[in-house]
Parts: structure tokens; C-alpha cells; sequence
């Protein structure tokens, strides 16, 4: 046993899947604690990543690591950057839980720094973001039930079930002591009325990646094109626009960003939130007339999922240096909420 992975096992069910002889080697593990661990390794000249979920499960830890894999699986032979699935183990008998294999992706993320030449060409930055957006405009592309993936999510009512969904999961805090609780976030009633009183007519579903931003990409080291779209566990159907709803919700609004905006450094040369809508609209012809709900929607539900924590951290659950840093981004997510809806 090596750490958190049953390596033995994992060699005998590799075996059995015919991915090479011999020992693993150059054992490493990328990521640990309460995220998902990443195992880079190698076996017979070929490099894998293994995904699983955490040590310590969460109810739907399996579940979410086979419906990854079945999304990589389908993603395979689109124009949608990803890893690229190698083999899937739904048995969580074999290493305590279930995981899959991946093509490693020789990127970066630009979250831990900007390399050369990236840093130092403003013209490469200002593409990043547009190849952020070519990302979920071609996964808005992609028909999910030719790829066997109609019952990946619920699209019956996806529009008029977010705001209800979502006012439910704040509501649940309360039960957490000591969380300062919904009348601490200004605007939260408000932006959730709006919402509801705006809401378009109709949904154009899709597959959606459901947690599109700067942190779960990963660029190519010699130009601003991506490498690959990572973390996939929030995946699902719903409206594309949520994506790119998602990316504008957390990409900075002006030319310095905001205490709480993405760390990334420089940042002149990246293009504005209005000119990513614009390049979305020109490659997916989608009708923006009411992309405000959709970006309006990432911040009240991105928000409300940060405000989870803030509410664990009240109840001594998660660190209150965390938890306070989550709570003011939530705040400001709301604040931009406000200013859109005016």
C-alpha cells in the first residue's frame, strides 16, 4: 500500500485490462486532503493519471466519478479539449472507490502563474480567454443524445427549477450553528426575484461542464490555445449558457481586478467580459438576448455554494480563514448580480 492507493490492487486490475506489464513507477500523487486525488504514474513506457474520489467518501463520491469518466469517455473525437479516457473501474472494491485513467495533458493553469512566453505577450493573453470561450462553445455543440448521454441530467423544467434549487440549499445553513445567516448576504432576495420575473422563455439544452473558470482549465506552453477542460464532477445537462454565464461571473469586470477576482498576473491584455459574450455569440450563433439571466444565475448559484462553507466554518466545520475569504467573495458575487440587474 502506497499512501491512500492500494498500488497491488491497481497493478492487478491493470492486468486484467491489458494496460501494460511490470511494475508502476515514478509514483506521484498531485493532490490530496479533501479533493480529489490525482496519481501520476507510468508502466511499460506509458504515462497515466488515476483520478479518484477523496479518503473519505461523500455520498455520492462513486456515482460522481463514474459519470466523469462517462463524460471523458464521450467526449472522445469532438473538438472539446479534455483528457483523454484510457480505462474506468465502477468497482469501488478494487482500490476503496471508483476512478479512472487519463491521458496526462502537458498544460498549465494560469492560476499558479503565467509562464513565458505568456507572460510577457499581451497578444497571447488576450487569446487565452477567447480559447477559454471556443472550449464551451463547442461543447454547447456536441448532441448528447447521439453520444448516448439523454440521461445524463434533467432538462424537463431545467430553467424554472434553478432559482427554487438553489433558495433551498441556502436555506439549509441554518441548520448549521452559528452561521450568520441570509439576511448577511444583501441582495440575495432580491437577485432571486429577478430571476424568477425574467426567466426565459425556453431552454436550448445541452451539456454543460457546470463549473467553467480559469481554475479548471489548463493552457497549452507555447500559445494561448487550451490544452484541456478538467474537472468535470459538476457536469450535466442544462443550458450552455450557464457556462459561459459561469466564466463571466468570475472573470474580472475592469482593467484591475478585484481583491476577490481570479489571481492572475498580468492581467492587461485579456479580453473584457463583453468581448467573451460577443465571441460566444459569433461561434455558437446562439441568441444572447437573455444571457444576463444566465450570468446573473452563475452568480446567485455560485455564491450560494461558496456560502456553504462560510456556514460550515461558523459551525467550527471548515477553516474560519476560509470561510471568511468564501463569504466576501459570495458578497461580491451578489454585488455583481445587482449591478447587471440594475
Amino acid at each position: 500500500m502506497d499512501g491512500r492507493i492500494d498500488l497491488a490492487a491497481l497493478q492487478v486490475w491493470m492486468d486484467r485490462q491489458g494496460l501494460g506489464t511490470g511494475p508502476l513507477e515514478g509514483i506521484e500523487y498531485l493532490s490530496g486532503g479533501t479533493q480529489n486525488i490525482l496519481l501520476r504514474f507510468s508502466r511499460a513506457g506509458r504515462a497515466y493519471i488515476l483520478r479518484r474520489p477523496p479518503p473519505v467518501l461523500r455520498a455520492n463520491s462513486n456515482e460522481t466519478m463514474r459519470r466523469e469518466a462517462r463524460i471523458l469517455a464521450a467526449l472522445a473525437g469532438t473538438d472539446v479539449p479534455h483528457p483523454g479516457l484510457i480505462a474506468a473501474c465502477p468497482d469501488d472494491s478494487v482500490i476503496g472507490a471508483a476512478f479512472y485513467l487519463m491521458e496526462p495533458i502537458d498544460g498549465f493553469n494560469p492560476t499558479q502563474g503565467l509562464l513565458q512566453p505568456h507572460a510577457g505577450d499581451a497578444a497571447m493573453r488576450r487569446r487565452m480567454g477567447f480559447a477559454m470561450v471556443d472550449a464551451i462553445a463547442a461543447l454547447s455543440k456536441v448532441d448528447h443524445a447521439a453520444l448516448g448521454l439523454a440521461d445524463f441530467g434533467k432538462l424537463d423544467n431545467w430553467l424554472e427549477r434553478q432559482v427554487g434549487r438553489w433558495a433551498a440549499q441556502l436555506a439549509s445553513y441554518a441548520d448549521l450553528p452559528g452561521w450568520t445567516g441570509a439576511a448577511a448576504i444583501p441582495g440575495v432576495d432580491k437577485v432571486g426575484r429577478w430571476l424568477e420575473a425574467n426567466r426565459p422563455a425556453s431552454c436550448q439544452g445541452g451539456i454543460i461542464h457546470g463549473d467553467f473558470h480559469f481554475g479548471n482549465v489548463l493552457f497549452r506552453r507555447d500559445s494561448g490555445e487550451l490544452a484541456a477542460v478538467v474537472d468535470w464532477e459538476l457536469c450535466t445537462l442544462g443550458d450552455p449558457l450557464l457556462d459561459l454565464g459561469w466564466l463571466v461571473a468570475t472573470w474580472p469586470e475592469g482593467a484591475t481586478p478585484h481583491a476577490t477576482d481570479v489571481a492572475i498576473t498580468p492581467w492587461d491584455g485579456f479580453a473584457s467580459p463583453a468581448e467573451l459574450v460577443a465571441h460566444y455569440g459569433a461561434q455558437t450563433g446562439r441568441d444572447l438576448a437573455h444571457f444576463d439571466w444566465f450570468a446573473v444565475l452563475a452568480c446567485y448559484k455560485l455564491g450560494i455554494i461558496l456560502e456553504g462553507t462560510h456556514a460550515r466554518a461558523c459551525a467550527g466545520k471548515a477553516p474560519r480563514e476560509v470561510g471568511n475569504r468564501l463569504h466576501a467573495h459570495t458578497l461580491y458575487l451578489f454585488e455583481r448580480a445587482l449591478r447587471r440587474i440594475g
